[in-house]
C-alpha cells in the first residue's frame, strides 16, 4: 500500500492518488487500507512526511552537526517525488479548512526529534529562553522554500547557513 502510495502521488500526483487507486495499484482491499489509515491525507501524510522514527536519529550533543544532519535528512525527505507532489496540496487543504490538522500529527511531527537535539546540546549550546518551536519553524520554513519556492538566483543556500542560522538564535547570550 504504501509503495503504491509512493508511486501514484510521483506519477500522477495528489489528486490522482485515491484510495481507490492505491487498492488496484496494490492488490488490497479498500477495507484493509481504511483499516489501517483513517483517511486517505492520514496515508499520503505518512508516506510524504519524514518519519525519524525513534533511535533512527540519536542526537550526539554536537548542535550544530546534529542540526545539519537533521535539516539534510529534512530536505532529502521534501524533495521526493513523493513529497513534491503532496506537500502543496495538503498545505493547501489545511489552510482550506477542508483538511484538519490530524491527532497524527503528532506521531509524524519532527518537533521531538528538534527537541532532543536542542536537550542533548545542553544550556552551553542552548538559551532556554529562546522559543524552541520559533526555532524549529524558522529551520522548517528555510527547508519547505528551499524545496517548494523557485529562487530568481542562480543558486540555492546551502543548508549549511540555514543551520548557522537557527544555531546563532540558539546560542545562549555571553556576558
Amino acid at each position: 500500500m504504501i509503495d503504491a502510495t509512493v508511486e501514484l502521488l510521483a506519477e500522477r500526483g495528489y489528486e490522482a492518488t485515491t484510495v481507490q487507486a492505491i487498492s488496484r495499484r496494490s492488490g488490497v482491499h479498500t477495507s484493509a487500507i481504511y483499516r489501517r489509515w483513517p483517511t486517505r491525507v492520514a496515508l499520503i501524510q505518512e508516506v510524504t512526511l519524514p518519519l525519524f522514527r525513534e533511535g533512527r536519529f540519536r542526537p550526539t550533543g554536537d548542535l550544530r552537526r546534529d542540526l545539519k544532519r537533521f535539516a539534510t535528512a529534512m530536505a532529502k525527505q521534501y524533495a521526493t517525488p513523493e513529497a513534491r507532489a503532496a506537500i502543496p496540496s495538503l498545505l493547501a487543504a489545511y489552510q482550506a479548512g477542508t483538511v484538519t490538522a490530524p491527532e497524527e500529527f503528532g506521531r509524524i511531527s519532527l518537533r521531538p526529534q528538534f527537541n532532543a537535539i536542542l536537550d542533548a546540546a545542553g544550556p552551553d549550546q542552548v538559551d532556554p529562553a529562546v522559543d524552541r518551536d520559533d526555532a524549529f519553524d524558522m529551520l522548517l520554513g528555510a527547508i519547505l522554500a528551499r524545496t517548494f519556492v523557485p529562487t530568481a538566483a542562480a543558486r540555492r543556500p546551502p543548508i549549511d547557513r540555514s543551520v548557522d542560522l537557527v544555531v546563532r538564535m540558539l546560542r545562549p547570550e555571553r556576558d
